[in-house]
């Protein structure tokens, strides 16, 4: 069975094809599904599953994933708007807004959506951390901020971040519950 990851970035494809190849071929489907403005991450990748397995035919189980940011002391902000957070402000303004905060505890999340003619379901996957200084050349996006086990992201490797990915852990569910259908 192939499955059409809903990505412009290989990297995402790589990750999927390390965790799925047992039970898919993962192909990466390049679309760009209108993303609904939610606080859910789960609504969001949900949404855009569906409308992206109508795009490839019908044919092929998707997948999407949606992911975000979240400090707890902020409510969870900026969440499922990481992007446009990170857009618009930019990851240092972001780092200012926590700087002053007694807790900085934050966590990466994601969730990806499997959609296929019969249904749609959610895998979501979460790294805990705290939010620092900006640290480390590596990574993309808030990676220099994000600190787990004394490392921020960006400091990491690409292979040591890809262990601990809130997307990998979620595909790790996905592949779980892949093989239950088998």
């Amino acid at each position: 069975m192939s499955l059409q990851f809903v990505t412009t970035n290989p990297g995402k494809v790589r990750e999927a094809t390390e965790y799925l190849s047992e039970y898919v071929e993962v192909e990466q489907f390049d679309y760009d599904y209108a993303e609904i403005q939610s606080d859910s991450l789960a609504d969001i990748a949900a949404r855009g599953a569906r409308e992206a397995f109508e795009a490839a035919g019908g044919v092929d189980p998707v997948i999407v994933d949606d992911a975000g940011l979240f400090i707890d002391a902020l409510d969870g902000f900026p969440g499922p708007y990481s992007s446009y957070v990170e857009d618009t402000l930019g990851v240092e303004r972001v780092w200012h807004l926590a700087e002053g905060l007694e807790d900085r505890s934050a966590s990466f999340r994601c969730t990806v959506a499997y959609a296929d003619a019969e249904t749609v379901e959610t895998f979501d996957g979460e790294i805990p951390g705290e939010i620092v200084a900006p640290r480390g050349e590596g990574g993309f996006g808030y990676d220099p901020i994000f600190e787990h086990g004394g490392e921020t992201f960006a400091e990491m490797g690409t292979e040591r971040k890809n262990e601990l990915s809130h997307r990998g852990r979620a595909l790790d569910d996905l592949a779980d519950w892949l093989a239950k259908r088998e």
